[in-house]
């Protein structure tokens, strides 16, 4: 539940302390509604000096674990604070300059649990990676993300975790480590990694693909980093095309049209001449251009093919329907067909990072976000046939905790891809999409009994084959005799993805993080980095450490 920087009255203040001084329990309530929250920003305020301040923090209060004396929630920048749900400071606009509308969704940070209570952790797997690109757009302009933007799972994802692809033949691996906490906040936690990791497929092998480009060609997308970069990037895409694949166009702003039908891979020219020729203009009419462009995917269907909708915008609507579930509804039918969505976004300063996920969500997909020509390569040529083809469907883990070892435990992360545990096996409830070679972690934080030894907790994976949709299980166990002794003594891979899970934590300003610096985590990375020279999105990251840490003036 969100903290709301406004003055507290007394009573309530008064009957908080009483509650600590009693001995309340210490596990904050996970927030029971999402919030949607709107920025308000100018067009050049992220040039401004104000963009080298945090933003204001929004820190989820925990219902059973007052704060001492009733103080504000920490910031990550001495003297910031929030009221209400005004945007942090770097993006409000004193000078009444013209004003874009940004939003992003608060899902909430996830409390810890105690197993006797609940000793079954079950969520949807999340291949996203848009909450990254999106911090490392913020920091590259000059300011840290507003912190609803943050999905840590997505920061996570983003980065190769080193983990094995799986024996020929089998189409999951689960990959199991963990290790102590390396903040003194979080010592008497232990750290625990599940990794997913799916088969790889070579572009020799990849399935012939029909592709459905719908391109948002509105007046908002009137911008070089929006459909310039569109086109580049399609650009991209279009040029690592086989002769065996399909490629339609569809275009809308205030209405939607045809202007490519569907049209063999290997005639590059027509394609990138029918992109290159888009001009923008008119307002948004979302619902029609995904209608339409569901309808062309349908026409072009390639049987035992991929058969792919990807949407280019910046995620604005301001006609027809213009939330993702009213949009869904006039498209839904078109999802019993094997015909998935990848939504990508472009620009930021009215931006709604909502729709684009959520519709991917919606459509079996995955969301992604490009900032810059290198963000366009490594998703549509270094990951390509991840991006296309999808080895899973509705793919769900549930990890069953021994409440003799484990005490309390937290997953980090993956607040809106929660699934009720008795759904687990429920083949009517919708989950994640896995392409091939995609890999998916998620960190828990535990808690062991002081005198518990054994097995830790058995991970459940369960997907659908998307060729015979039949469902599949499977699991592995851990257990404490495989626990690093200390966390310089994990594997770099997990030690890296500690650091950005946490790195993501403070930047949403976590009630499980609010003593923990972006300095300190700067400190680690540095080390851990060393070990993983090779890697670079490792560097990069340690570049926009840099940045961030002067940004929260620490």
């Amino acid at each position: 539940m969100s903290t709301k920087r406004n003055a507290i009255p007394f009573v309530l203040a008064l009957i908080m302390m009483i509650t600590s001084a009693c001995g309340a329990a210490a596990t904050p309530q996970a927030t029971s509604k999402p919030k949607t929250h709107v920025y308000t920003t100018s067009a050049p305020a992220l040039q401004s000096a104000a963009a080298t301040q945090a933003p204001a923090a929004q820190l989820p209060m925990p219902v059973s674990q007052p704060q001492p004396a009733m103080q504000a929630a920490p910031t990550m920048a001495a003297g910031l604070s929030n009221q209400g749900n005004q945007p942090p400071a770097y993006l409000q606009n004193p000078n009444n300059q013209q004003t874009y509308d940004t939003f992003f969704q608060d899902y909430g940070v996830n409390p810890r649990i105690d197993t006797g209570d609940d000793h079954l952790s079950t969520f949807a797997l999340d291949v996203d990676t848009g909450a990254y690109s999106i911090m490392r757009n913020y920091v590259n302009q000059g300011g840290l993300p507003p912190q609803d933007s943050v999905r840590v799972e997505e920061y996570v994802n983003y980065f190769n975790q080193g983990y094995p692809y799986p024996p020929e033949g089998q189409a999951f691996g689960i990959n199991i480590d963990g290790g102590p906490s390396p903040f003194e906040e979080n010592q008497a936690y232990q750290i625990m990694r599940v990794g997913i990791q799916g088969y790889a497929v070579s572009e020799e092998e990849r399935k012939d693909v029909s592709l459905t480009f719908v391109i948002d060609i509105s007046g908002s997308m009137d911008m070089d980093n929006r459909l310039g970069l569109v086109k580049r990037s399609l650009g991209l895409l279009v040029k690592q095309l086989r002769p065996s694949d399909r490629v339609s166009i569809v275009v809308y702003g205030t209405s939607a049209k045809v202007i490519l039908e569907p049209t063999a891979g290997d005639h590059t020219d027509r394609i990138l001449r029918a992109i290159d020729r888009l001009e923008p203009g008119g307002v948004t009419n979302a619902e029609a251009g995904l209608l339409l462009g569901y309808q062309m995917a349908d026409e072009a269907f390639i049987r035992e093919g991929i058969n792919r909708v990807i949407l280019c915008s910046d995620g604005v609507a301001n006609l027809g329907e213009t939330d993702a579930g009213s949009i869904w509804n006039e498209i839904s039918e078109y999802a019993g067909k094997h015909i998935t969505l990848t939504t990508v976004g472009f620009g930021m300063d009215n931006y709604n990072d909502v729709l684009m996920e959520q519709l991917a969500d919606k459509g079996n997909g995955f969301y992604a976000y490009v900032d810059d020509i290198q963000e366009a390569r490594r998703l549509f040529i270094e990951n390509l046939t991840s991006t296309l083809q999808v080895i899973a469907l509705d793919a769900r883990v549930q990890v069953d905790f021994n409440p003799e070892v484990v005490s309390r435990y937290r997953l980090v992360g993956f607040e809106n891809r929660d699934i009720a545990d008795e759904d687990f096996r429920n083949e009517h409830v919708k989950a994640g999409q896995v392409g091939a070679g995609h890999s998916v972690t998620a960190l828990y934080e535990i808690k062991l009994n002081e005198e518990g030894r054994g097995n830790i907790a058995t991970v459940y994976l369960r997907w659908k084959n998307p060729d015979s949709l039949k469902s599949i299980e499977t699991s592995e166990s851990y257990s404490t005799d495989q626990l690093a002794s200390s966390f310089n003594r994990t594997n770099p891979h997990f030690q890296w993805t500690v650091l950005v899970a946490e790195y993501a934590e403070v930047l949403r300003d976590s009630y499980w993080a609010k003593n923990i610096s972006l300095f300190s985590i700067q400190t680690e990375a540095e080390r851990v980095s060393d070990r993983l020279n090779e890697d670079e999105d490792v560097a990069e990251f340690v570049t926009l450490m840099h940045q961030a840490v002067r940004y929260a003036g620490e």
